[in-house]
């Protein structure tokens, strides 16, 4: 059984992860730090869990778990490895932003391998660290890569998306209280979302030139899930699209090519990026689709650890979304 240890578990994806963990077959939880919440039930932050785990939040670190689990806000992880020492053979899984840029991925002889399985499987397979992709990057990633590969996103852009109002995360907001986010929608931070650096590298890595990207991200009034939309100049057919993408993904395990329409209660709830594509005289529009909590940070930190570890990669993701 690998022993994990997860930091920051009283948030909405710390509460993800502790469920995908505790029905994990081959993973036992060995503690769940907060400064907060010490000597507390986990089930009193995560009330889905009660009846679940007898698992009480834990004020102190076992240095010796195989995996640690960081579920920290931005910024947070470098400044908690730097106090708190793990062992030479514990895994890191790092769910903030803090190790996902190639110039931040080198800390403390640990080099942070991008946690994005459909682009670098064979390297997180060999990994002893992952930065875990953001939930915007990981749908718009998800869209564009196969363009990428074939160097056709050489012209500019053009990207909208929506989130569930989770991506915030747990904590109250301006905009995140229900008589404010409830039947509204806004953009925010348009143009320079800080999800664009990563995506940007990745499309990048295949050293086929990339034009400007346009990302403009909006809050939705639901909770969970991002239906991103990107469209750009395409010379090809929609045919010649659709099985460039389904080539493309045709080893990835949650990505799916979709001939239909698709939407967000296909993925929610799963490890699942559904994808779309619609082609409009000379421009390609392509549709993605995730649970920004599971395959956009704790369900994707599970596969990462599965292919860490050795295991079967959709080992403990077997989840079902619920469309009705």
């Amino acid at each position: 059984m690998i022993k994990a240890g997860i930091i920051g578990g009283s948030g909405y994806t710390g509460g993800e992860l502790i469920r995908l963990l505790l029905n994990h077959p081959q993973t036992e939880i060995d503690f769940v730090f907060s400064t907060t919440r010490a000597g507390t039930p986990v089930s009193s932050a995560h009330q889905d869990l009660l009846g679940q785990t007898e698992l009480l939040f834990s004020g102190e670190i076992n240095p010796g778990v195989d995996v640690v689990f960081l579920c920290l806000g931005h910024g947070n992880s470098t400044k908690f490895l730097e106090e708190n020492a793990f062992g030479d053979l514990t895994k890191i899984i790092d769910l903030s932003n803090d190790f996902r840029l190639q110039a931040d991925a080198s800390w403390n002889a640990k080099t942070f391998v991008y946690g994005l399985p459909e682009l670098n499987k064979s390297s997180i397979q060999n990994a002893t660290a992952i930065a875990n992709p953001g939930c915007f990057a990981t749908a718009i990633q998800l869209g564009l890569l196969p363009m990428a590969k074939a160097g056709l996103l050489d012209k500019d852009v053009h990207i909208n998306a929506v989130t569930g109002s989770t991506g915030a995360g747990v904590g109250l907001s301006a905009t995140s209280h229900f008589s404010w986010r409830n039947n509204n929608v806004s953009w925010y931070k348009p143009f320079t979302h800080q999800h664009l650096g990563e995506i940007g590298e990745s499309l990048e890595s295949f050293g086929n030139g990339v034009g400007k990207l346009y990302f403009l991200p909006n809050r939705g009034n639901f909770t969970r899930g991002i239906l991103a939309t990107a469209y750009t100049p395409f010379d090809g057919s929609l045919e010649e699209a659709q099985q460039l993408f389904k080539d493309f993904y045709a080893d990835a395990v949650y990505t799916h090519v979709s001939d239909d329409p698709i939407h967000l209660k296909q993925v929610v709830n799963t490890n699942q990026c559904h994808i779309h594509l619609h082609k409009h005289e000379d421009v390609l529009l392509v549709t993605s689709a995730i649970d920004n909590l599971l395959k956009g940070a704790s369900g994707q930190a599970v596969q990462n650890m599965n292919l860490m570890f050795g295991l079967e990669e959709q080992m403990g993701l077997q989840l079902k979304a619920g469309v009705f």
